[in-house]
């Protein structure tokens, strides 16, 4: 079954590829927060406040409902809702959509709602739950069966952190073949990894973006064209500052070093709650996360307030 599959992919997508459905990924889109009110209810009003301000950054798009939005924890209803109000709110900037799911038939599904609701590209996760089951060829079946029926381009998301899994490299070369696959946010930090699939996808029109501000100069410098980065929902003009030095060729290691500590805090050591704990010390509505996720205790506001006072985001701890 799966070598017939790939086969079949291989012919079919072997000579050049349309780029009818070609969304630029170079730039800066911020994974948004998604604010809930105290009794975990999704507060559209705060998002429009929020966009209000984010607006005021040199974004190229927004990442809605990914790893910081929360995704896994909101309904097909909240997801569509959310995704609307976005793009009232920015009607030219690209949205990116998180429709990944655990099953091939309800990704399908999402994505093409959260099209509707005004989604230009969908974000896929790495199906991850049944790990053993998922192999080479399982991958590969999940992401050509979406992309066949898929209405927007699809970008393939390799977040082994959450998942456990890392998408295989012979695999995501394959499916960059396809023309309806458009690139894939890498945020493993592995700049072998993202410089062997620029160099083997060069040939296609397929994009990197680097899942995270931490890694920046190095993924750019390897070919990665933009990145979605949490740190930007609170430093954007920072993020935004370092995307343009690195590909106008300015000296930016110090913006970037400077960046790697507080990068860190808000993704793999606080998490949302840490996130949505400085946006609400910056004038923007963080909030309360869904449960289970658990609000910072007051230990953890102190060290991540230190951390942040460093490049120059003060926050309180007793807030």
């Amino acid at each position: 079954m799966y070598a017939r599959r790939v086969l079949n992919f291989r012919t079919q997508f072997s000579f050049s590829r349309t780029v009818s459905t070609k969304v630029s990924l170079s730039g800066v889109f911020p994974p948004i927060v998604t604010p809930f009110d105290a009794n975990e209810e999704v507060l559209l009003n705060k998002l429009r406040s929020n966009i209000s301000i984010w607006k005021q950054s040199s974004f190229d798009g927004y990442t809605v409902l990914g790893s910081n939005g929360e995704f896994q924890y909101l309904s097909l209803a909240e997801k569509r809702s959310i995704v609307q109000t976005v793009r009232e709110e920015e009607p030219k900037k690209t949205i990116i959509v998180g429709a990944g799911h655990e099953s091939t038939k309800i990704t399908k599904k999402y994505i093409k709602e959260l099209s509707n609701a005004g989604g230009d590209v969908a974000l896929i996760y790495t199906p991850c739950f049944y790990k053993n089951s998922m192999t080479p060829a399982a991958l590969m079946n999940h992401y050509l069966d979406v992309a066949d029926s898929s209405p927007i381009p699809i970008i393939l998301y390799n977040v082994p952190a959450n998942t456990g899994l890392d998408l295989p490299v012979k695999v995501v070369i394959s499916l960059a073949k396809h023309e309806n696959i458009i690139g894939i946010k890498e945020s493993g930090g592995n700049v072998v990894r993202i410089a062997e699939i620029v160099h083997r996808t060069k040939e296609f029109d397929f994009d990197v973006v680097a899942g995270s501000a931490g890694f920046m100069v190095a993924a750019y410098s390897v070919g990665a064209v933009g990145v979605v980065a949490a740190l930007a929902n609170v430093m954007g003009d920072k993020v935004c500052d370092l995307h343009q030095s690195i590909i106008s060729k300015e000296d930016c290691l110090d913006l970037q070093n400077s960046l790697i500590a507080p990068n860190t805090a808000l993704t793999a050591t606080f998490g949302p709650a840490g996130l949505k704990f400085v946006c609400d010390n910056i004038g923007l509505y963080g909030g309360p996360c869904r449960s289970p996720i658990q609000p910072l205790t007051l230990d953890q506001k102190k060290e991540l307030s230190l951390i942040m006072s460093e490049v120059g985001v003060e926050c309180d701890p007793q807030f």
